[in-house]
């Protein structure tokens, strides 16, 4: 598809309300393909610890790259007092499952996560990576070490109250390219938080030097311009002199 096409998939999924015909549409023209085998666990089903964060966990597909193996789930939330405390337990919940404790005894390296609102007004879309690298046992051999990438490093907030230009920006290039399905490495790099922030700051650079640029050459050209903004910049310091 072209790219026009791609952000009219990406801006009516991420705008509205979570519905999972269209999540499911994106993530396969997302993928390219994916291989359907759902589950869906609710109530005494879930884990006791997580009950009290999450409603319905649920798969509806998977996906390999070719060397790592990455799960498509919808999470349902309660209702929660505690965001930064239910964010914490949603990517260990999403941990657990990885590491095979819940939902299936293999192992995956990664998971596709919505996180869904009870309302389903506003959910994220998250990439969970289980990360291996290595420790020094006491005894001086290696072993791998499993950490996970926290859920909020790796997601775009989206829903009715959201705009997608971002998740447009990081995504678009990937749901245009229907020759070539994504490795895990191509979604982390367009999940990657650290690389949003750095290209919002260029662009708030770029915007403010603009406008700069503008308003000087307005001011060289209106001396009541200037006279104003002169005494607008002064104030200020009057008023701190009068304290």
């Amino acid at each position: 598809m072209d790219k026009t096409q791609a952000r009219n998939i990406i801006q009516e999924t991420f705008e509205n309300s979570f519905d999972k015909n269209r999540y499911t549409l994106f993530i396969k023209n997302l993928l390219n393909s994916i291989e359907e085998a759902p589950f869906a666990y609710h109530g005494q089903l879930l884990p006791e610890a997580y009950r009290q964060y999450i409603s319905t966990f649920e798969r509806i597909g998977k996906f390999n790259d070719g060397e790592n193996r990455i799960d498509i789930l919808i999470i349902k939330l309660q209702k929660e007092t505690s965001l930064e405390r239910a964010r914490t337990n949603q990517r260990n919940f999403v941990a657990g499952y990885l590491q095979g404790k819940y939902g299936s005894s293999n192992e995956k390296e990664a998971a596709l996560v919505a996180f869904v609102s009870p309302d389903n007004a506003d959910w994220r879309f998250s990439l969970v990576k289980m990360d291996h690298t290595f420790e020094q046992t006491p005894s001086g051999k290696m072993k791998v070490k499993k950490d996970f990438t926290p859920a909020r490093r790796w997601s775009f907030l989206v829903g009715v109250s959201e705009k997608s230009h971002t998740a447009q920006r990081r995504l678009v290039d990937i749901l245009a390219n229907d020759e070539d399905s994504p490795t895990l490495a191509k979604l982390e790099e367009a999940f990657n938080i650290e690389t949003v922030t750095k290209e919002f700051f260029i662009e708030y650079r770029n915007l403010f030097l603009s406008v700069k640029e503008a308003l000087d050459e307005i001011v060289a050209k209106n001396t009541t311009i200037k006279i104003i903004l002169k005494k607008t910049a002064s104030t200020p310091l009057i008023l701190l002199r009068s304290f």
